[in-house]
């Protein structure tokens, strides 16, 4: 019988600095469609994994970037992140898969966007535009005189 540690932490690490309660995790599994033979006919290898996002412990600013990122998971508004995995012939794998997805979305979201500087054009490019916008005018005015004419 295993006991636990006081001073081990509690749950599964899926990002740096982010551990999740192990029930928190919900694995099934389902008969795949990927690669696999015959046995693709007589074992469940697709995981599916859901988590809330509530069981997450992170900011309510990172659980957003998580919603944003991680749009095509979700199932619901606060939801919960629904992760399949089928392209490996066993279980195991497809598992792994399924928290390496997970560990991905955690990480980039973990990252906080990089502020947006406002930034003016230069004077030349103004110039540029403006000259081309010109152009442009005078080419069309030619065309128009001369079908008028014809």
């Amino acid at each position: 019988m295993e006991q636990e540690r006081p001073d081990e932490p509690v749950g599964v690490e899926i990002a740096p600095g982010v551990r999740v309660p192990e029930a928190a995790l919900r694995f099934s599994f389902a008969a795949a469609s990927g690669p696999g033979g015959q046995n693709v006919n007589k074992r469940s290898t697709k995981a599916i994994l859901r988590l809330a996002l509530s069981d997450i412990p992170v900011s309510e600013r990172v659980r957003t970037r998580i919603r944003r990122l991680g749009s095509g998971w979700l199932t619901g508004e606060d939801g919960e992140l629904l992760i399949m995995a089928d392209e490996h012939r066993s279980q195991r794998r497809n598992k792994d898969a399924c928290l390496e997805r997970l560990r991905a979305l955690l990480v980039q979201a973990l990252v906080p966007p990089k502020p947006r500087i406002a930034t003016r054009p230069g004077r030349g490019a103004i110039e540029r535009r403006l000259r081309e916008k010109r152009e442009r005018s005078q080419r069309k005015n030619r065309r128009r005189e001369d079908h008028d004419e014809g």
